[in-house]
């Protein structure tokens, strides 16, 4: 049965043209303030035909079909991870002022002491590295 332009629409029939509306505003075919004075109009339409007003100049969109948003991985150009070069950026910096701290501390000794510096950076670099290695990439889990 085809709905007339006198039937009274309900709050989903709203809802779907103005999920068009946002479409069409996203596409540029119609202005931030045209869409909110639309979207005004639209709330106050209380049968079809008001809401065919609506989006009589504007081309049918299909909300059900809409190609799928692409977003590129934060994967760098040496092929790792953000998150995973950010790691060792500061297991780097740790291992960097632990071993400042160490020949600070020889130096005004006299002497060598031991390297305890290893202890900080060793047990921590290698499960970054594990996790570089056998961490995989995270979308082929998905």
């Amino acid at each position: 049965m085809a709905n007339s332009p006198e039937m009274r629409a309900s709050d989903s029939d709203r809802d779907r043209v103005a999920a068009v509306l946002r479409e069409h505003t996203a596409e540029g075919r119609i202005t931030m303030e045209e869409f909110n004075e639309r979207l005004e109009q639209l709330y106050q339409s209380k049968t079809y035909g008001e809401l065919a007003k609506l989006t009589a100049d504007l081309p049918d969109v299909d909300l059900r079909n809409r190609p799928a948003k692409v977003t590129p991985k934060p994967v760098s150009k040496a092929g790792m991870h953000s998150g995973m070069k950010a790691a060792w950026g500061a297991w780097a910096m740790a291992s960097g002022i632990n071993w400042v701290i160490w020949l600070i501390v020889s130096v005004t000794a006299g002497d060598l002491i031991y390297p305890w510096p290893l202890w900080v950076m060793g047990p921590w670099g290698v499960i970054l590295l594990m996790s570089t290695i056998f961490g995989g990439d995270q979308s082929k889990r998905r």
